[in-house]
């Protein structure tokens, strides 16, 4: 069932070699996986050993230098495939703080051991309990010492940090009360996670949450990173982060229209199969209309971001585009997996089917990595020109 026309014109040669990888990691996998909250190492290697989670890197350090568009084709076809790219997906999108605004050293010292996968850069360091994604506010604190910063506080939501190597840490370099601008006295840098938990003063807590996102909380005792792990200039850092989140979100909202399509597929394929006193469910329209709206809305959702893709790699301004391809997508995924559940009854609930799953997983990006509700908020102030919301 060929969902939609963009699966044949965008990278279909891209979108068949994933699907067979994907193949060989099928519903009873996942299943497995997440009964007993494991990380999916095989599939990761798989992905790192085909080159797609290092479709951004350019070729000169070892990556495919592809664009966000492939990038974004390869994201969705896991997830309409069944399969949960989340467990990787900062692998491919992460670095590119790195390939932005890192030396050449750095980036020469990084970027081909992250192509190859010798290197996992996948933790994010960059919320926290008490502020949440109110960046500016973040308390954790970096402090020259002669050849190092020491870093002492907390970050929670870090996905992933147990199965890196690297982390893009966002700390606070200069005191809030010192800066002309709130968004100024952060930096970023690039820790290596292996030495600072040899050392101990790296400490990792797992959060069990309700699907397997393998997230964590984590704790910097004065942990020391060298200068030389500074990225760009001091104090810049909340720029720098910013000018990955566009992508990132471009990329999320690829998964989750892959989402949408696996939940529609399902649903129809169900509905056309499941037989109720002597007739097809799928011929009732209470059944099969929720079905064929959830279809316009993942297309609607799907063609917000191929635009938001596409402004990116032409070096135009996208963040209206990104949002709204996050916004849409996120509530169009969720949909379909609302009336994939119904479309199955009972069965929606059972793990065998893999709804649940899908559902507990895609149901995520809501929240993450922002809220719906701040979408809308950024879309009315910033687009709109409505009152700052409070």
């Amino acid at each position: 069932m060929n969902l939609s026309p963009y699966d044949n014109e965008n990278f279909p040669e891209i979108r068949e070699g994933v699907r067979r990888l994907c193949a060989e990691f099928p519903g009873e996998y996942w299943r497995d996986l997440d009964a007993k909250r494991a990380y999916p190492t095989a599939f990761v290697k798989a992905l790192t050993e085909a080159g797609y989670l290092s479709v951004l890197i350019p070729e000169g350090y070892g990556g495919s230098g592809l664009g966000l568009s492939a990038a974004a084709a390869i994201l969705e076809t896991i997830q309409a495939e069944g399969c949960n790219g989340g467990a990787c997906h900062a692998q491919m999108y992460t670095m590119g703080t790195i390939l932005r605004h890192g030396s050449e050293e750095q980036k020469r010292a990084y970027l081909p051991r992250i192509a190859t996968g010798e290197l996992r850069l996948q933790a994010f360091g960059v919320t926290e309990p008490t502020s949440g994604t109110d960046t500016t506010a973040l308390r954790t604190t970096a402090v020259r010492d002669g050849d190092d910063y020491i870093v002492n506080g907390q970050k929670i939501w870090t996905s992933r940090a147990e199965h890196s190597d690297l982390m893009l840490l966002l700390a606070r370099t200069s005191p809030k009360d010192q800066v002309a601008k709130k968004t100024d006295g952060l930096s970023t840098f690039i820790v290596d996670m292996k030495h600072a938990l040899a050392d101990g003063s790296l400490t990792i807590r797992p959060i069990r949450t309700m699907m397997n996102h393998a997230t964590t909380e984590v704790f910097f005792d004065n942990m020391r990173i060298p200068a030389a792990n500074l990225l760009g200039d001091e104090g810049k850092g909340f720029r720098y982060i910013l000018s990955g989140m566009n992508a990132e979100r471009t990329l999320i909202a690829a998964e989750c229209v892959g989402d949408a399509k696996w939940f529609t597929k399902k649903s129809a394929e169900y509905a056309g199969e499941r037989s109720i006193f002597g007739r097809a469910i799928g011929k009732n329209q209470g059944v099969s209309f929720p079905i064929a709206r959830a279809y316009a809305n993942m297309r609607a959702a799907e063609l917000m971001v191929h635009e938001a893709a596409r402004l990116y790699e032409a070096g135009q301004p996208n963040g209206a585009e990104a949002n709204m391809a996050k916004l849409l997508a996120a509530d169009a995924s969720v949909e379909a997996g609302n009336v994939c559940i119904q479309t199955h009854g009972g069965f929606g609930f059972a793990e065998e089917y893999d709804v649940e799953r899908k559902f507990r997983e895609t149901r995520l990006y809501q929240v993450a990595p922002i809220s719906t509700n701040l979408i809308l908020s950024f879309l009315a102030e910033h687009v709109l020109g409505l009152p700052r919301s409070y």
